[in-house]
């Protein structure tokens, strides 16, 4: 276990040991005790910190990866700055191609950490030779001592967190964990994270969080990919449009489905009952929280552990934007905007 008080070599000592925070407003109608994996306490403020050095030290260690070589990859922003942070610190040029989808407040911050960008549009078929993947697998073709890492089909994804997330949310639980309610997206964190913890009390139920527009309910569901649940969404880091080999599905009991605006609302909640400013994925982790809450899915002595993707800060320009709020329609008689809160002296 890393402490605080000492004195790190570098900023990657600092990735994992994340905390686990007990929600004492957001869920208190609800029976059970819930508790938040805090993963913006990484130093690149998100999870995908675990997976960006985990996977660059195992090329490392096969040879895969010499300094001074070109790494290429897929993002939604998270990985992307995760990736550029260990580039920086071990020598790699970084070679991102982002979602349109993606906040300008990520892009931003991936060419502040040197990385080049590729903007790729969001709303094309993952087969289409502009969609991120297929952007980078040409890249990656072209540029010579490159790697792609390739999140959304790499098993390193899943051992990443199997290695990490898992042990240390059940030593953090002391072994009394009995739901894990996680995103998914490449769905490296769920998957890895339920494979440890069942290995220690198969019972524990592990419930995914997908969202509308996303075919990975369905297909969990069916082992069918339906082409008719695609159709645009607003969240990122979250769903798919195919279906990546990154997700143990046989890991995760059951998928919840959450909506653009309902976990928009949820991620600003959480900031103005705990204290914690967490991103548009955190809001919809606890959304679906809710609703299983609403459902009566908890008992009273369950320990309900969610985890909470990033920070707040990558989505200044979206959620906690009233404009956005106001531009996508999620303001109304119940949502009001948080402008009102604003007062300005003239």
């Amino acid at each position: 276990m890393k402490h605080r008080n000492q004195v790190f070599d570098n900023v990657l000592d600092l990735v994992g040991n994340t905390p686990l925070v007990k929600l004492n407003k957001i869920a208190s109608k609800f029976k059970g005790n819930f508790f938040a994996k805090v993963e913006s306490f990484n130093p690149g403020h998100s999870s995908k910190d675990r997976i960006a050095l985990y996977i660059i030290e195992q090329a490392e260690k096969k040879g895969i990866l010499s300094p001074g070589d070109t790494i290429i990859e897929t993002t939604s922003g998270n990985t992307g700055f995760s990736i550029a942070m260990v580039s920086i610190i071990k020598g790699y040029d970084c070679v991102l191609a982002v979602s349109s989808k993606s906040s300008a407040d990520k892009i931003d911050m991936l060419k502040t950490m040197g990385a080049k960008v590729y903007v790729c549009p969001a709303h094309v078929s993952a087969d289409d030779p502009r969609s991120y993947y297929q952007v980078a697998k040409r890249l990656h073709e072209e540029i010579k001592g490159s790697v792609y890492i390739n999140q959304y089909f790499n098993e390193l994804n899943i051992d990443a967190h199997y290695k990490s997330t898992g042990p240390e949310i059940w030593n953090q639980t002391e072994g009394k964990i009995t739901h894990l309610v996680a995103c998914s997206g490449t769905g490296g964190t769920i998957s890895g994270t339920a494979k440890y913890l069942k290995e220690q009390n198969p019972d524990i139920k592990v419930i995914g969080v997908d969202a509308f527009g996303s075919v990975i309910k369905k297909y969990h569901e069916t082992r069918e990919f339906d082409e008719k649940e695609i159709y645009p969404y607003r969240i990122e880091g979250l769903g798919k449009n195919l279906i990546p080999t990154a997700t143990d599905f046989d890991m995760i009991d059951e998928f919840v489905k959450v909506t653009d605006e309902e976990s928009a609302h949820m991620a600003r909640a959480v900031a103005k009952s705990e204290g914690l400013f967490v991103g548009y994925t955190s809001g919809a982790a606890m959304q679906a929280i809710k609703q299983l809450g609403e459902e009566g899915r908890f008992k009273k002595d369950d320990n309900v552990v969610v985890i909470f993707p990033d920070h707040g800060s990558r989505y200044m320009s979206k959620v906690y934007s009233d404009k956005w709020m106001n531009d996508q329609g999620f303001f109304d008689s119940i949502n009001e905007a948080a402008a009102q809160n604003i007062q300005y002296i003239k």
